[in-house]
């Protein structure tokens, strides 16, 4: 049977559109299949940069620090970094009997002496013998001179006994306030400073 021509142009013009159709199908279809192994490039990136953390050391730092406590360092890091973690050394502390330069080792106690303290303290890793604390006798040596209410500075006004940091500021601001101190009798007019607190330190002070 005889087609009409307009009839079949209409026929090979359908069959040209089915076929881009099914090529622009199977194109896209390649484009969103994965590579060879199932496993997306981003998926693979996120696998490698994971579970790569170095190792971790706990210690207990103790002693002349402020916040004393256990606390957890990367495995590397220095005495120094434990202080620092725990609050930094206080005013009473001697640093210069602790290697700071020692490497934390995990499980280990790092003790800050304080001046005047018998024996040193115990350094975690090289250079500090034992894994027990070092005692922190008694003072001793000759008593220390007064220290000047009116050049004082803030850390060696906190190694006076009774005086921690708070206190200490208190007595900066109140000089700053009345330019200096005239008496050492004049030290218990600062907020925090009581009769008990002012006897124990009366010896201790000058102007």
């Amino acid at each position: 049977m005889d087609v009409p021509r307009s009839q079949l142009a209409v026929y090979v013009a359908a069959a040209i559109a089915i076929a881009l159709l099914g090529a622009r199908y199977v194109s896209a279809a390649q484009e969103e299949a994965p590579p060879p192994g199932g496993t997306p490039a981003v998926q693979v990136e996120e696998e490698r940069s994971g579970g790569e953390e170095g190792g971790r050391a706990v210690v207990h730092v103790a002693g002349a620090v402020r916040e004393p406590g256990v606390y957890r360092l990367r495995e590397g890091d220095r005495v120094a970094d434990a202080v620092d973690r725990a609050g930094g050394a206080t005013g009473r502390a001697d640093l210069t009997l602790l290697n700071l330069a020692a490497e934390v080792e995990d499980g280990r106690q790092v003790v800050v002496p304080e001046r005047g303290a018998a024996g040193s303290g115990a350094v975690a890793g090289g250079g500090g013998g034992g894994g027990g604390a070092a005692g922190t006798g008694a003072t001793g040596g000759a008593q220390a001179p007064p220290i000047n209410l009116n050049t004082a500075t803030l850390e060696q006004l906190d190694t006076l006994e009774g005086v921690g940091p708070g206190i200490a500021q208190r007595i900066l601001d109140y000089r700053d306030e009345q330019g200096s101190f005239g008496s050492v009798d004049e030290l218990g007019q600062v907020p925090g400073i009581g009769e008990k607190r002012m006897a124990a330190l009366r010896d201790k002070v000058t102007v």
